[in-house]
């Protein structure tokens, strides 16, 4: 049976569409899924991430342990507050899932995905020691996004915002992290869910805008952002996926798992990379779909039609050497295209060239 967060009785009376997703009861929209996109891209909308794994590492271990899981080096985090984006890779280099790390003033907080719940937490418990404890919690988490986010939650909520991105502030309770998935400014907030409730409410009666999964979708992809377990999974690594910047090769003495394998793959080159495709026709490119180019031929990864721009638009997993021009299969028919460097929008705007 699916799991319900606790926002979900605020979906139902919003007329959310609910769906399974991930062993969740979730809104899929709420009447128009354009709305809600172009809400985000232009004022502010709100998302219900409860269904994302929040883990808390505690003890005297935790750094140790977090430098040999996490494929970004933790010990960046200088500071309490700062936040990172990193992977957790198998010993074959494969992504297991990507996550973000915060550090506490006296542990480190992870939030992970929904969709990989039991195969993280397995995977964190089997590279436990007696040195670190490890905790799920049965939090909520909202994300406010768009140009108007930040002003809109500070105004309503109360609570200090955070002044730069992957940056987080705690208080009362609440983790309040300048972080989001859609490619505009906004803060995803962890708290109690009786807070969450209120917050939502809140929200909701100055007129912000809530979204479902749908939108943040169509939002996600447009700012280039991958999806765990279609974007990568645990049998592509991080150099065929877009994210190479998120490992840390230095210090060259941090044993990361999976090193020894993305050492061997980047010595040799990639055979393939992911990339970013737009039809040049009316189309819409969907995971699966084979893209050829002057170099062999691929396959899409993510595909929408993108409300910002009004074209298709693809993650697509293509040879290294391909460029320029290029053909997606749809329905049978090969459509033209181009490969760009993604993100496709930033901040409402076009950015691929």
């Amino acid at each position: 049976m699916s799991k319900q967060t606790p926002l979900f009785d605020q979906h139902v009376a919003a007329g959310g569409k609910m769906v399974d997703f991930a062993g969740w009861r979730m809104p899929l929209n709420y009447g128009s899924q354009l709305a809600e996109h172009r809400a985000v891209r232009e004022n502010v909308g709100m998302f219900d991430v409860s269904h994302m794994t929040v883990v808390d590492v505690a003890g005297a271990g935790a750094l140790d342990y977090l430098r040999r899981l996490v494929s970004n080096d933790v010990t960046k985090l200088q500071s309490v507050g700062q936040a990172c984006y990193g992977l957790l890779l198998n010993e074959s280099g494969g992504v297991i899932d990507d996550l973000i790390v915060y550090r506490r003033a006296d542990d480190y907080r992870l939030v992970t995905n929904a969709a990989t719940r039991d195969s993280v937490l397995a995977w964190l418990s089997q590279h436990s020691d007696g040195s670190v404890a490890i905790e799920e919690r049965e939090l909520a988490m909202l994300a406010v996004q768009g140009p108007r986010a930040l002003a809109c939650f500070s105004d309503l909520a109360g609570k200090p915002v955070p002044e730069a991105p992957f940056t987080a502030v705690e208080h009362g309770g609440w983790l309040v992290a300048r972080t989001g998935y859609t490619g505009e400014d906004g803060v995803e907030v962890v708290l109690e869910p009786d807070a969450a409730v209120r917050l939502w409410q809140a929200l909701a009666a100055a007129g912000v805008q809530p979204a479902g999964l749908a939108a943040r979708d169509t939002l996600r992809l447009e700012a280039g952002l991958n999806l765990c377990g279609q974007d990568m999974d645990a049998t592509t690594s991080p150099l065929v996926s877009n994210l190479a910047w998120t490992v840390s090769w230095e210090p060259t003495e941090r044993d990361f798992i999976g090193r020894t394998a993305l050492e061997a793959e980047r010595a040799q080159g990639p055979g393939a990379k992911l990339s970013g495709v737009v039809l040049e026709t009316k189309g819409i490119p969907r995971q699966g779909q084979t893209v050829h180019t002057q170099a062999g031929s691929g396959a899409v990864t993510s595909g929408i039609f993108s409300p910002t721009l009004g074209q298709g638009i693809a993650l697509a997993r293509i040879p290294r050497q391909a460029q320029g021009d290029c053909e997606v299969e749809v329905r049978g028919k090969r459509l033209a295209a181009r490969i760009v460097r993604p993100p496709f929008v930033r901040r409402g705007e076009r950015v691929f060239k």
